[in-house]
């Protein structure tokens, strides 16, 4: 955390992001101080760093675990493309993910909520049980390949079951370079699926 000061919000916003190099838009702040006077106006800010907000998803985390009785440790990172990936290892794993992963779901939505409540900004939250995650992800992208040469085979779209929006990412990741092949994300909320698309 770190205090900026100007004559108005905007302009302590403006030193802020001009000092650590992002847009004043992505800036993660709350306003201490804010005086406005017929002589005098001043402002304060706190700005909080990406880091802040990995030790308050991970203490969050790690409330949530002790309110419903299960042991674990937790570890939180920010990886290269700005997500906090916060990872649990826990002799409860079965309970933390739940059926079809919906309980572990709930509980990123959850972090991710408070996190992006308590710093006014969203932050992308992925929270992983025991590499449940990147187990998912290596299933995920062997059906999206799958998928994709039937499409190309048949000339037929295909469309994927629903997915969380990390997941649908991964399929598109991962056909990105594939010739004749598009992807397409479709519906709402817990609907929303990827369709498989030849391109001629």
């Amino acid at each position: 955390m770190k205090e900026y000061q100007g004559k108005t919000v905007e302009e302590a916003v403006g030193l802020a992001a001009k000092e650590i190099g992002i847009d004043p838009a992505r800036l993660a702040y709350e306003i201490k101080e804010e005086k406005k006077s017929l002589f005098k106006k001043s402002a304060i800010i706190v700005v909080y760093e990406v880091a802040d907000a990995v030790d308050y998803a991970v203490s969050y985390v790690e409330a949530i675990l002790k309110s419903v009785g299960v042991e674990g440790d937790v570890e939180g990172e920010v990886q290269d493309n700005g997500l906090i990936k916060i990872t649990i290892a826990s002799d409860h794993n079965p309970v933390l993910i739940g059926k079809n992963g919906k309980t572990l779901k709930a509980f990123n939505e959850l972090t991710k909520l408070a996190v992006s409540n308590k710093y006014k900004r969203r932050f992308p939250v992925l929270i992983d049980v025991g590499g449940y995650k990147q187990d998912r992800y290596s299933k995920i992208a062997r059906l999206a390949k799958r998928t994709a040469n039937q499409v190309l085979r048949t000339h037929v779209d295909a469309q994927l079951e629903p997915m969380t929006t990390d997941e649908r990412r991964v399929v598109h990741n991962v056909l990105s370079s594939w010739d004749n092949i598009k992807t397409e994300s479709k519906g709402n909320g817990a609907d929303r699926a990827v369709t498989i698309k030849y391109v001629g």
